[in-house]
Protein backbone atom coordinates (compact mmCIF):
# COMPACT_ATOMS: atom_id res chain seq x y z
CA UNK A 1 0.00 0.00 0.00
CA UNK A 2 1.49 3.45 -0.88
CA UNK A 3 1.11 6.91 0.37
CA UNK A 4 -2.42 8.67 0.67
CA UNK A 5 -3.01 11.85 -0.46
CA UNK A 6 -5.88 13.84 1.14
CA UNK A 7 -8.68 14.99 -1.65
CA UNK A 8 -11.26 16.70 0.76
CA UNK A 9 -12.85 17.29 3.85
CA UNK A 10 -16.77 16.88 4.49
CA UNK A 11 -19.05 18.97 6.64
CA UNK A 12 -22.96 18.87 6.62
CA UNK A 13 -24.25 22.27 6.37
CA UNK A 14 -27.91 24.07 6.97
CA UNK A 15 -27.54 27.02 5.13
CA UNK A 16 -25.23 26.53 2.03
CA UNK A 17 -25.79 30.04 1.30
CA UNK A 18 -24.89 31.35 4.39
CA UNK A 19 -22.05 28.38 4.50
CA UNK A 20 -20.73 29.81 0.70
CA UNK A 21 -20.95 33.46 1.88
CA UNK A 22 -18.65 32.72 5.10
CA UNK A 23 -16.14 30.32 3.48
CA UNK A 24 -15.74 32.76 0.37
CA UNK A 25 -15.31 35.81 3.19
CA UNK A 26 -13.32 34.28 6.10
CA UNK A 27 -10.88 31.97 4.26
CA UNK A 28 -11.03 32.58 0.54
CA UNK A 29 -12.36 29.76 -0.67
CA UNK A 30 -14.01 29.30 -3.81
CA UNK A 31 -16.46 27.45 -5.39
CA UNK A 32 -14.61 24.58 -7.61
CA UNK A 33 -17.22 22.20 -8.07
CA UNK A 34 -20.44 20.92 -7.37
CA UNK A 35 -23.02 18.30 -7.90
CA UNK A 36 -26.92 17.81 -7.16
CA UNK A 37 -29.26 14.91 -8.12
CA UNK A 38 -32.25 15.89 -10.74
CA UNK A 39 -34.32 15.67 -7.49
CA UNK A 40 -32.83 18.14 -5.66
CA UNK A 41 -32.84 16.65 -2.60
CA UNK A 42 -28.95 16.91 -2.04
CA UNK A 43 -25.98 19.15 -3.26
CA UNK A 44 -22.33 18.73 -2.65
CA UNK A 45 -20.51 21.71 -3.23
CA UNK A 46 -16.83 21.62 -3.11
CA UNK A 47 -14.35 24.53 -2.06
CA UNK A 48 -10.68 25.68 -3.04
CA UNK A 49 -7.94 27.68 -2.53
CA UNK A 50 -6.81 27.25 -6.18
CA UNK A 51 -3.33 26.62 -4.33
CA UNK A 52 -3.91 23.42 -2.37
CA UNK A 53 -5.25 20.60 -4.16
CA UNK A 54 -7.18 19.68 -0.80
CA UNK A 55 -10.73 20.52 -1.14
CA UNK A 56 -13.58 21.26 1.46
CA UNK A 57 -16.76 19.79 0.77
CA UNK A 58 -19.97 21.05 1.84
CA UNK A 59 -23.49 18.86 1.66
CA UNK A 60 -26.56 20.31 1.74
CA UNK A 61 -29.55 17.94 2.30
CA UNK A 62 -32.89 19.76 1.28
CA UNK A 63 -34.90 17.83 3.51
CA UNK A 64 -33.08 19.13 6.64
CA UNK A 65 -35.26 21.36 9.11
CA UNK A 66 -33.20 21.78 12.26
CA UNK A 67 -29.59 22.58 12.67
CA UNK A 68 -27.04 20.52 13.55
CA UNK A 69 -26.46 19.30 16.97
CA UNK A 70 -22.26 18.82 17.08
CA UNK A 71 -21.81 17.92 20.42
CA UNK A 72 -18.64 19.21 22.34
CA UNK A 73 -17.14 19.96 19.11
CA UNK A 74 -13.97 18.42 19.80
CA UNK A 75 -13.49 17.68 15.78
CA UNK A 76 -11.81 21.07 13.94
CA UNK A 77 -10.20 21.77 10.46
CA UNK A 78 -7.11 23.55 10.56
CA UNK A 79 -5.61 26.16 8.14
CA UNK A 80 -2.13 28.28 8.10
CA UNK A 81 -1.73 31.91 6.79
CA UNK A 82 0.64 33.69 5.86
CA UNK A 83 -0.35 36.75 7.55
CA UNK A 84 -1.68 36.38 10.98
CA UNK A 85 -1.98 39.51 11.91
CA UNK A 86 -4.52 40.46 9.00
CA UNK A 87 -6.10 37.17 9.27
CA UNK A 88 -7.34 37.82 13.08
CA UNK A 89 -8.16 41.30 12.29
CA UNK A 90 -10.48 40.48 9.13
CA UNK A 91 -12.12 37.33 11.82
CA UNK A 92 -12.68 39.62 14.89
CA UNK A 93 -14.15 42.46 12.20
CA UNK A 94 -16.89 39.36 11.09
CA UNK A 95 -17.37 38.78 14.83
CA UNK A 96 -16.26 34.78 14.19
CA UNK A 97 -13.56 34.28 16.55
CA UNK A 98 -14.45 31.96 19.23
CA UNK A 99 -11.49 31.14 21.13
CA UNK A 100 -8.08 33.24 20.92
CA UNK A 101 -5.14 31.26 22.52
CA UNK A 102 -2.27 34.09 22.51
CA UNK A 103 0.23 31.92 24.27
CA UNK A 104 0.43 29.23 21.79
CA UNK A 105 -0.50 31.60 18.80
CA UNK A 106 -3.45 30.74 17.68
CA UNK A 107 -7.26 31.34 17.44
CA UNK A 108 -10.30 29.37 16.72
CA UNK A 109 -13.45 30.76 14.72
CA UNK A 110 -17.00 28.88 13.84
CA UNK A 111 -18.47 29.18 10.47
CA UNK A 112 -22.49 29.12 10.69
CA UNK A 113 -23.45 25.83 11.54
CA UNK A 114 -20.87 26.17 14.30
CA UNK A 115 -17.95 24.36 13.38
CA UNK A 116 -14.50 25.31 14.32
CA UNK A 117 -11.85 26.21 12.29
CA UNK A 118 -8.42 26.79 13.58
CA UNK A 119 -6.18 29.41 12.31
CA UNK A 120 -2.30 29.27 12.82
CA UNK A 121 0.71 31.61 11.30
CA UNK A 122 2.26 29.56 8.79
CA UNK A 123 5.00 27.50 9.46
CA UNK A 124 3.53 26.93 13.33
CA UNK A 125 5.33 24.65 15.38
CA UNK A 126 2.00 23.06 16.44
Amino acid sequence: MGAFTWLHANLTVFDLKKSLDFYKKALDLEIVRSYEPEDGSFQLVYLGDGKSPFQLELTWLRDRKEPYHLGDNEIHLALATRDYGAALARHKEMGCVVFENTEMGIYFIADPDGYWIEILPENHSL
